[in-house]
């Protein structure tokens, strides 16, 4: 989001110009610079074949000629390109700055969301703490049910045996299950206070 609590990390990286174009504005220019000097090329080496031509029609130029041809081309390419680069500059500073950045005051329509319900940090925190306490409870319960479940088998299993022996093993059963639901007790506690 282009506002004023933008970090000057992201804006430098300029985070937010790549979702809104889909790639960094240095990217960009870096990628323009490079097909100009290629497209430099290119046409330094056509015009180096027309002279060629022009100068020796009908035959093969002799090999000194082509030498001096090559050397002029490449006095002429690094001419052009040192002025290039003084001139690619201060175009990519004018591109960079008019042309390839969301101004601070432009929120992005998949950021809109963030105007309307900003989130700080507290509560992103309180969110992290409920769900960790949520997830706290849940596990009390599935302890809860599978106690319960073990109780039930207990019974069945115990309960056909004398009757002193079933309610020993019965009292010893609740007394892990009060355990358990005491455990739960404290954890709704817990998550209530949130």
């Amino acid at each position: 989001m282009a506002e004023s609590g933008v970090s000057v990390g992201s804006r430098s990286l300029q985070l937010y110009e790549a979702q809104f174009f889909g790639f960094t504005p240095e990217t960009c220019t870096v990628r323009v610079h490079d097909a100009f000097r290629d497209s430099l090329n290119h046409i330094l080496v056509a015009v180096e074949s027309v002279f060629m031509k022009r100068l020796c029609p009908g035959h093969d130029p002799p090999a000194e000629l082509r030498l001096t041809a090559r050397e002029s081309t490449q006095k002429l390419r690094q001419f052009l390109q040192e002025r290039f680069e003084i001139m690619f500059q201060r175009m990519k500073g004018m591109l960079m700055d008019r042309v390839l950045s969301i101004p601070h005051n432009v929120l992005l329509p998949d950021d809109q969301l963030h105007q309307k319900y900003p989130e700080g940090k507290e509560d992103l925190m309180k969110l992290q703490d409920s769900i960790a306490n949520l997830l706290q409870a849940y596990e009390a319960e599935v302890c809860a049910k599978q106690a319960l479940l073990e109780l039930r088998i207990s019974w069945r299993r115990e309960g056909m045996g004398n009757v002193q022996d079933s309610i020993r093993h019965m009292m010893d059963a609740v007394g892990q299950l009060q355990d358990v639901v005491g455990k739960i007790n404290k954890r709704n506690k817990n998550l209530d206070e949130v």
